[in-house]
């Protein structure tokens, strides 16, 4: 049967369409049936190893995991029979017996899939009485705090390494309870979309050290932007507390950077805030730079340009926002200058056409072949290098005409 053919499946009594082949956690994700899990991500590959998402398939002895199960015509399936529910009430007591249950001072407490999971199917009393598992923490760099206690080895993070960011940083070590998630030979974290592991951990395993501490998550209020570090545009979350923003996350827009962003992206915010940050108007005076207020460095401003007129120059960084260049421009030309300039570093003005791709950002994984010029990607654009490595997989050969060779996974 083609994957573009339909068939039709029952859900808890309800009929739902789904395409062949297609896993069951996707056919109720769609239908709006919530199946609960862990492991499982739309973006990684299927794990199947936290058996939350255990269901009841009609004349099948034993439950299923439904991101591990493909749909097929005429299938019945119950997601909350007593088989069912009994499944996925004894997985949850498995996964809390060596849980901290640390919530009060988790850094994930609030939005944590733990949290909201176990409040459906875990029980109020813990028949575990023998000693938990206790797992040293590691230092895996400045960006991403662990307390590997807490770890469920849903193995998110280390299907992200391998799989997105194409850099298998993380692993896992033992087995069974003795499992651990770890660098290999202690290194540290240096992938540049390595953040989007706090994302996807569903637990407080691997938390933001930037933000470790510093608020709760019904303490901030969420507001939309748009990523300036690059050309990329990624859509962004930010989260706001008393007019401070605390920390950044990805806002999931397929179009562009799916539910990714780089880690230039998501922590830059802290030089908002930074106390090396210059934040006082600076004078010189008699060749040395003073503190002063702002009505003296704001008159002595307005009397330079003034003194300047028609011949005032303006250059803009091409970084700004486009009210910020609209503002820069409507001040050269009250000052009677037309002389403003946003291309800092281009060498060829023969042409004032912008640069541009030719085609959107999800194309960039179905071209079937790229030469990148002077381009260090990974670095530079991190969503694109993502794209770009997602297309490679598929078959697209990818040349580089650069000056050094650069190391591309």
């Amino acid at each position: 049967m083609s994957e573009d053919q339909t068939v039709t499946i029952e859900v808890d009594g309800r009929e739902i369409q789904a395409k062949a082949g297609q896993m069951l956690i996707d056919a109720t994700d769609a239908a709006g049936i919530n199946i609960p899990r862990f492991c499982y991500h739309k973006k990684l590959s299927v794990s199947a190893n936290c058996r939350m998402c255990l269901v009841e398939v009609a004349k099948v002895p034993k439950p299923l995991p439904a991101c591990a199960t493909p749909v097929a015509e005429g299938m019945k399936v119950q997601t909350r029979s007593p088989l069912a529910i009994a499944a996925q009430k004894g997985t949850m007591e498995f996964l809390l017996i060596n849980h901290p249950l640390d919530c009060p001072v988790c850094d994930q407490g609030g939005e944590c899939e733990l949290q909201d999971v176990a409040l459906g199917y875990g029980d109020d009393v813990s028949r575990f009485v023998e000693g938990k598992r206790v797992v040293m923490d590691k230092e895996i760099g400045p960006l991403i705090s662990t307390d590997l206690t807490r770890c469920i080895h849903c193995t998110r993070c280390v299907r992200f390494g391998a799989e997105i960011a194409g850099v298998r940083e993380l692993g896992a070590t033992g087995r069974g309870e003795h499992m651990t998630i770890g660098t290999y030979i202690e290194k540290s974290v240096d992938s540049e979309l390595s953040g989007n592991m706090i994302d996807v951990c569903p637990v407080g395993s691997l938390t933001s050290k930037p933000f470790r501490f510093r608020a709760r998550a019904w303490e901030l209020i969420q507001r939309d932007a748009i990523a300036p570090h690059d050309a990329v545009g990624s859509n962004l979350h930010l989260h706001v507390r008393r007019n401070e923003v605390m920390r950044v996350h990805p806002k999931e827009n397929d179009a562009v950077n799916e539910c990714w962003i780089s880690d230039r992206d998501r922590f830059s915010y802290t030089a908002l805030n930074s106390a090396e940050r210059l934040d006082t108007p600076l004078v010189k005076t008699r060749g040395e730079w003073k503190e002063s207020g702002w009505h003296e460095a704001l008159t002595r401003v307005a009397s330079g340009l003034k003194e300047a007129g028609s011949d005032l120059g303006v250059l803009a960084s091409p970084g700004c926002t486009v009210e910020e260049l609209h503002l820069a421009r409507k001040l050269a030309n009250g000052l009677g200058s037309e002389r403003i300039e946003t291309r800092l570093r281009q060498g060829d003005f023969r042409t004032a056409a912008g640069a541009w791709l030719g085609q959107s950002v999800t194309d960039l994984e179905r071209c079937s072949a790229a030469l990148l010029i002077g381009s260090n990607v990974r670095k530079e654009q991190p969503i694109f290098g993502h794209r770009l490595r997602k297309a490679a997989l598929e078959g697209c050969d990818v040349s580089f005409i650069n000056p050094l060779e650069l190391e591309m996974n």
